[in-house]
């Protein structure tokens, strides 16, 4: 994917990124800043001021653009989303008729979000990532890590759209934190572990890992609609883009290959309950995930793109049977 060196792009990876056993190691977001309600961070919540980049086949932005919609921020926050397919300079932003759903930086004229970086801190070293949010005011990134954008996301601007729902209410904070943190090591990065390992044992080990887990939340959702608690919260917010992306792209280019998500009945009804959300349908393209992962060359060498998407996210689920 390439990384920025002293503020200068490179086609190469981070070496920190592999540990000695040949294992996955997602080096740290770098810009950690943070939008608050009062301003008192120095980023005050206010319309219009913030813009995020993006990308549909990535995961990670892919939460944001959830919080976009289930928080009611479209039109509040401007969005600009790469094209899909890794690129020599990264993340690209263009006018493609071929992806209408691509979005060009109308912000800052940007057309690879490496700029963003430079922008921010010209000697910057290190990955150029998606979700990235930008402030207007200042010209500079805000914060690129995912888990700490959609807590933005969910409190800070209630205010101005009015809409108070909270998907980390204080009573549930331990165990959704709980959930999180196996649910990101063993799933959400487990699968990333898989298909970057470098050796058979640290693969071996995180398909393991992944669908140990799997098998967990399955059990979870025969007694229990969602993951914690009886209402939608954050933790399964955060699981659910891993999950649309599992069996049309991790299944097979990251090597996931024990089960799909359509062999697990109440995780794949669980899926379709989120995917049937109002509005959350409209953050879902899976044809540009199956793009996205098959052109990594260093799992897909070749570079021949799949030519089907097999899934339909639309089909009837049978959550309600689980209603408080």
């Amino acid at each position: 994917m390439g990384v920025l060196i002293d503020g200068v792009w490179t086609d190469s990876e981070l070496p920190q990124e592999t540990g000695e056993g040949g294992q996955f190691r997602r080096a740290d977001s770098r810009f950690r800043g943070r939008i608050t309600a009062d301003g008192s961070s120095g980023f005050k919540a206010e319309p219009g001021r913030y813009h995020l980049y993006v990308a549909h086949n990535c995961p990670w932005a892919h939460r944001t653009l959830i919080y976009c919609v289930v928080k009611r921020l479209e039109g509040l926050i401007s969005v600009s989303c790469s094209i899909p397919g890794l690129k020599k300079n990264g993340w690209t932003f263009e006018n493609d008729p071929s992806y209408p759903d691509c979005l060009p930086d109308t912000v800052n004229g940007f057309h690879y979000l490496h700029e963003a970086y430079t922008a921010s801190d010209p000697r910057y070293t290190g990955k150029v990532t998606v979700p990235t949010l930008w402030d207007k005011q200042t010209r500079r990134i805000v914060n690129n890590k995912s888990s700490e954008i959609i807590r933005m996301l969910n409190s800070e601007f209630d205010a101005i759209t009015g809409d108070g729902t909270d998907f980390y209410p204080a009573a549930l904070r331990a165990e959704i934190d709980a959930v999180n943190e196996r649910v990101y090591h063993n799933v959400n990065n487990g699968v990333y572990r898989c298909g970057f390992a470098k050796s058979q044992a640290a693969y071996e080990e995180a398909y393991d890992g992944l669908f140990a887990t799997l098998d967990e939340l399955e059990e979870r959702l025969s007694r229990q609609r969602y993951l914690v608690g009886h209402q939608i919260t954050e933790a399964d917010w955060r699981l659910f883009p891993t999950l649309v992306r599992f069996d049309v792209a991790y299944f097979s280019i990251f090597k996931c290959n024990k089960k799909r998500i359509a062999d697990y009945p109440n995780l794949s009804n669980y899926m379709r309950e989120l995917y049937q959300v109002p509005g959350i349908a409209g953050t879902v393209i899976p044809r540009y995930y199956v793009i996205g992962y098959y052109s990594i060359a260093k799992v897909n060498p070749t570079m021949i793109i799949p030519k089907g998407t097999p899934v339909d996210l639309g089909q009837p689920h049978d959550r309600a049977r689980l209603a408080a």
